[in-house]
C-alpha cells in the first residue's frame, strides 16, 4: 500500500528522489502461544520473529523483485529498506493503511494481528496514497499491564531504556540490576505485549516456511546454551537475526534466565562460566550463582580477588555485600 512522501518527515533525507512509498506487510504469526513457555523456566523463551530464518534475507528480495516489476510496468526508479535505514516504518505503514501503531507502540492489524514484518518501498514515481487506518485499540490497556518492567510511561509511548526486547539484543554491556529479575526466562526479545493483544483473535499462522520457528529455538534448555562457545554458537544461528548479537551477549541473557530459573541443577552450570573469557558473561554468571546458591559462590571467593574487570567486580561486590 501506498503513503504519500510529505505525509512523514523526512523521507527525502534518505533519498532526495522519493515521490512515493510502498509499505509492505510479511505475517510472521505463530500457532503457538509465545507466553506458555513462562510455565517452563529451565528453557529459555525467545521471541517469535527469531525462532526461524532472518526475515531480512526473505523480505529484502521480495522488495526488490516488487521494485523491478513497478519499473518494468510503470517507469520511474526505487530503493528498498528493511531495517538498513532509519526509516519510520510503522508510522509509514499506518499511513498506507497496513494498519495503526497501538498503544504498545508496535503496528497493530485487523487481519493479522501484531504479527507482521514491514518494508518500504521509496520510488520517484508519485502514486495515489491509500487511505490511511484508523486506530482501534479503544479503552484496552492489556499490552501496556503485562510489561514486566513498566516500558511504557504511557500509551503509545515507549522507553525503550526498559524494553526487555531492547536490553536482551540492543544493550551491550551488564542487564541493569533492577530489570533482571522481571526478565525471566526471556533471553532474546520479548514478545509479551504483541502476543495479548485482543486483535490476535484474527491473526492467522504464517506460511512461509524460512520463518517457520526451527525446532532447537522453540524452548530450548538453558543448560544446552549455557555451554554453547564461540563456534557452537554460530553454528547453531546460522541464517538466524539471533547471530548478529554474538555469543557473550546472548550467554549473558542465558545467565540471567538462569538467576531467574530457582533450580538449582544449573548452578553447575553458572559456576562454571565464572571463568568465561568474556567479562560480560563473568558478571551474569557471578549474579546467576548467587541467586542459585550463595554458598557456592562463596567457595570460588578466589576469583573475586582475581578478577580484572570492574564491572564484574561490581557484580561480586553487590552479591557478597561488600
Amino acid at each position: 500500500m501506498a503513503a504519500n512522501a510529505e505525509r512523514r518527515a523526512d523521507p527525502h533525507v534518505l533519498w532526495p528522489q522519493t515521490r512515493s512509498i510502498v509499505m509492505l506487510g510479511l505475517n510472521y504469526g505463530s500457532t503457538d502461544d509465545p507466553l506458555a513457555i513462562f510455565k517452563d523456566r529451565a528453557r529459555g523463551d525467545i521471541s517469535v520473529y527469531a525462532r526461524g530464518d532472518d526475515y531480512h534475507e526473505l523480505v529484502k528480495p521480495r522488495l526488490k523483485a516488487l521494485g523491478r516489476w513497478l519499473i518494468d510496468n510503470a517507469g520511474g526508479d526505487i530503493k528498498v529498506f528493511v531495517d538498513t535505514a532509519p526509516v519510520m516504518e510503522k508510522p509509514l505503514a499506518a499511513s498506507a493503511g497496513l494498519g495503526w501503531q497501538g498503544k504498545h507502540t508496535n503496528l497493530v492489524s485487523r487481519q493479522f494481528g501484531s504479527w507482521l514484518f514491514l518494508g518500504a518501498i521509496f520510488t520517484t514515481l508519485d502514486l495515489p496514497p491509500d487511505p490511511a487506518e484508523t486506530d482501534h485499540c479503544g479503552h484496552c490497556r492489556a499490552c501496556l499491564d503485562i510489561c514486566p518492567t513498566a516500558a511504557f510511561p504511557v500509551p503509545y509511548r515507549l522507553d525503550a531504556r526498559r524494553c526487555i526486547s531492547y536490553l536482551t539484543i540492543e544493550h551491550k554491556g551488564p542487564i541493569p540490576r533492577e530489570f533482571r529479575e522481571p526478565m525471566g526466562n526471556r533471553i532474546y526479545g520479548c514478545d509479551d505485549c504483541l502476543a495479548v493483544c485482543p486483535w490476535n483473535k484474527f491473526a492467522v499462522a504464517g506460511r512461509e516456511t524460512k520463518l517457520a520457528a526451527r525446532e532447537t529455538l522453540r524452548a530450548p534448555y538453558l543448560a544446552d546454551l549455557a555451554r554453547l562457545d564461540d563456534a557452537a554458537f554460530r553454528a547453531l544461528f546460522t541464517k538466524s537475526p539471533i547471530k548478529r548479537v554474538g555469543r557473550a551477549r546472548f550467554v549473558r541473557n542465558v545467565l540471567i534466565a538462569i538467576g531467574n530459573s530457582g533450580d538449582a541443577s544449573l548452578a553447575d552450570e553458572a559456576e562454571r562460566l565464572l571463568d568465561d573469557e568474556s567479562s560480560l558473561v563473568r558478571g551474569a554468571a557471578v549474579w546467576a550463582l548467587g541467586r542459585l546458591d550463595g554458598a557456592r559462590l562463596e567457595r570460588n571467593a578466589e576469583k573475586h580477588g582475581a578478577e580484572p574487570d570492574p564491572d564484574v567486580i561490581a557484580e561480586w561486590a553487590a552479591v557478597r555485600g561488600h
